[in-house]
């Protein structure tokens, strides 16, 4: 009997043991079923509240019907925050309170809530934003060391931030009136290198080329031009020490008696001389001379 339970199919091991422990299988399932609910519905709440939170935070600076005042946009936007405190929405909400309260010149509290973002959101992709805004508060304020060292900061500890062109210009334009020069000059070529198509790389080479006009011992040297190998047109010639030829030699003999075909080349005592040769002195008398 034992090897014919060893034989059954899986399946039916599995209905054997559902029917043996019925209560306890319909009790995992129900549990099971009712993490799964609550699941669902915590995901589903928590997409609601970033929908809600979001549609909240769109709705902040909409002029109100029949109103012609527009509404305190900082404190909606802070409200937005403290309703939905644990939301992407409330993050945004709080850095777009404080931009609101710089633009409405306060900056001492836009620093602050620009520092609480960053303590509160450091991992956030809108870091760069809030340190920039710490930095334009001091600027702003007139406060220009505490401005300088704030640019700085972000540009040495935060170089992929997407503000970091708008943190260069500000800086150079300090370092500009702080008759830094050299400096201002290094951050403005950056700008207008990295962003030669943007409104401010565009500002920043119409403010080196300022800065040259004003500074000219800043502006690039041209290179030497190279010198070409002189060629002496007057160099020695080089002297021909070969006799020319004799224009008067002796032209070959017209005379001479042409070989016939066949016949023995002449003596060596018949090749005629020169005609201008001196001919040998002789006394012999010639055969019909008159005797004396």
């Amino acid at each position: 009997m034992e090897s014919e339970v060893v034989q059954l199919p899986l399946w039916q091991k599995a209905w054997a043991w559902f029917e043996t422990n019925r209560k306890q299988a319909v009790w995992g399932a129900a549990i099971l079923a009712g993490v799964a609910l609550i699941t669902w519905y915590v995901v589903w709440q928590k997409a609601q509240k970033e929908l809600t939170a979001s549609e909240a935070l769109s709705n902040v600076g909409l002029p109100q019907p029949g109103s012609a005042t527009k509404p305190d946009t900082a404190d909606a936007y802070m409200k937005v925050a403290a309703m939905y405190p644990k939301s992407a929405a409330a993050a945004r909400a709080k850095l777009l309170a404080a931009g609101s309260l710089f633009v409405e010149g306060k900056y001492t509290e836009a620093r602050t809530q620009f520092d609480r973002f960053v303590r509160e959101h450091h991992d956030s992709p809108y870091t760069g934003q809030a340190l920039l805004g710490i930095a334009a508060c001091w600027d702003a304020q007139g406060k220009t060391n505490d401005a300088i060292t704030a640019y700085k900061n972000l540009v040495d500890h935060h170089p992929g931030e997407s503000v970091i062109p708008q943190a260069k210009f500000a800086l150079a334009r300090l370092y500009e009136g702080e008759n830094k020069p050299e400096q201002a000059k290094s951050l403005f070529e950056d700008v207008n290198r990295s962003e030669p198509y943007s409104s401010v790389g565009s500002e920043a080479g119409m403010r080196l080329e300022e800065l040259l006009a004003k500074h000219p011992e800043l502006a690039p040297k041209p290179a030497p031009l190279a010198s070409a190998p002189v060629s002496l047109t007057n160099a020695a010639q080089p002297l021909i020490t070969a006799t020319p030829a004799t224009t008067n030699a002796m032209p070959p003999l017209s005379n001479a008696t042409p070989l016939q075909p066949g016949s023995a080349p002449p003596p060596a005592s018949a090749v005629l001389t020169p005609t201008n040769a001196t001919p040998p002195a002789t006394n012999a008398t010639p055969p019909n001379a008159p005797k004396p």
